[in-house]
């Protein structure tokens, strides 16, 4: 079965909380995931804070989400989500809670957090948001564990991200963690986001760091590695993807990654050999060859 993912669209949305995990989604499906994407939202019509106006969407009431799917609820307009009439929507809170206890994670996006703490389900969790907006959001709802200074949580089934972009980041770690580190990396590159930043505890990806750069033919070096290498990799053939002389690819490569080329090969090797080792039916010499070494004495030294 395909995995849901269903956005919760209140009025006064920030249209990059939607579009940033969207698009995210939307590459991951063009790469192969099997994900669904859904939306819906209250009655009241729905309109982003810089007043593009979305069409008819389902009533939330009408969707349904089970086991292992995730409802994304992107922040709206702070003074939205502290208002009278939206605090007093009970029915959409009693919704979202059903929608966890059916097995499904939630996600805030931002200011989203602000209706999952309506909702109850982030008492006695940590959590975060906006960063100008964490202090009053630990005011309102004592009985949750607000966290500053960190970009998104995991908790139970239960995420939150701070401010606008950190929903790519966690959208990323999502993808991440249904369909594995290469995976995610895809998606990254598709989306030209090459340093993928790092939420609470989770680890960051040799495949996504060391990118922060815009060295097209760098990045073309660093594709090929990543996409062969259970190749032998020579320098010869990497200077000619980067079109530059062995020596001048070193140099560079070296001045925008902060590493050499051969640290990045053995790095990547390492993330590559630790996921084959999850495989009980890999052999060590068989993982070795597949990530382009010649014997398991080779792969227990990258190990080590």
């Amino acid at each position: 079965m395909p995995t849901k993912f269903v956005f919760l669209l209140l009025p006064h949305i920030h249209i990059l909380d939607l579009a940033g995990p969207d698009q995210a989604l939307h590459e991951a499906i063009d790469f192969g995931a099997e994900f669904v994407i859904e939306y819906c939202t209250m009655d009241l019509p729905v309109t982003t804070t810089s007043g593009l106006p979305i069409g008819h969407v389902a009533h939330y009431s009408k969707v349904q989400l089970g086991k292992g799917d995730f409802l994304m609820i992107p922040g709206s307009a702070y003074d939205f989500m502290i208002s009278p009439s939206f605090i007093d929507e009970k029915s959409l809170f009693k919704w979202i809670r059903a929608q966890y206890d059916n097995g499904a994670n939630v996600c805030s996006i931002c200011m989203g957090a602000f209706a999952l703490a309506e909702s109850g389900l982030l008492d006695g969790k940590n959590c975060t948001t906006h960063f100008k907006k964490t202090k009053t959001l630990q005011d309102r709802f004592p009985n949750i564990q607000v966290i500053e200074n960190i970009l998104f949580t995991d908790q139970d089934r239960i995420y939150t991200s701070a401010g606008i972009a950190a929903g790519i980041d966690l959208t990323l770690y999502i993808i991440e963690k249904l369909k594995g580190s290469h995976f995610a990396h895809l998606v990254a590159r598709e989306l030209v986001v090459y340093h993928r930043r790092k939420g609470s505890a989770a680890q960051e990806s040799e495949y996504l760091t060391f990118r922060n750069h815009i060295h097209a033919g760098i990045h073309a070096v660093q594709d090929y590695i990543i996409d062969n290498i259970s190749k032998k990799m020579y320098l010869t053939d990497l200077a000619e993807i980067a079109n530059m002389s062995e020596r001048n690819f070193t140099r560079i490569f070296k001045k925008e990654t902060g590493i050499t080329v051969n640290d990045f090969v053995t790095l990547i090797r390492k993330e590559k050999a630790e996921t084959l080792l999850k495989n009980p039916d890999l052999s060590r010499t068989e993982i070795a060859n597949k990530v382009g070494l010649q014997s398991e004495k080779q792969l227990i030294r990258i190990l080590s």
